[in-house]
């Protein structure tokens, strides 16, 4: 029981970083740090907007951007931590 509970843990964890990288990569194109049309770039934020939209999705219904700021990457990252302390919990 303990190993599919540190399965879990690792999948969030990897999930946590691909939403902080798909905000970092959001700055860098509003920015104009990176640019889209490159191929190379243009795929590896095809990638991360595949992995974390769907759930930001889901939440942007029911919480709209504040002046302009999305706040559904801090909920989905809030919601991560909290299932990871109710995970570590479960296995004390």
């Amino acid at each position: 029981m303990n190993l599919i509970i540190i399965l879990l843990i690792k999948a969030l964890d990897i999930y946590l970083w691909l939403i902080i990288a798909n905000v970092i990569v959001s700055w860098l194109l509003v920015f104009d740090v990176l640019n889209i049309r490159n191929k190379w770039v243009y795929k590896g934020c095809d990638l991360l907007n595949r992995a974390t939209n769907p759930l930001a999705q889901r939440l942007r219904r029911f919480i709209p951007p504040l002046g302009g700021i999305d706040l559904t990457p801090m909920v989905m990252m809030l919601g991560i931590y909290l299932i990871e302390g109710f995970l570590y919990s479960l296995m004390q």
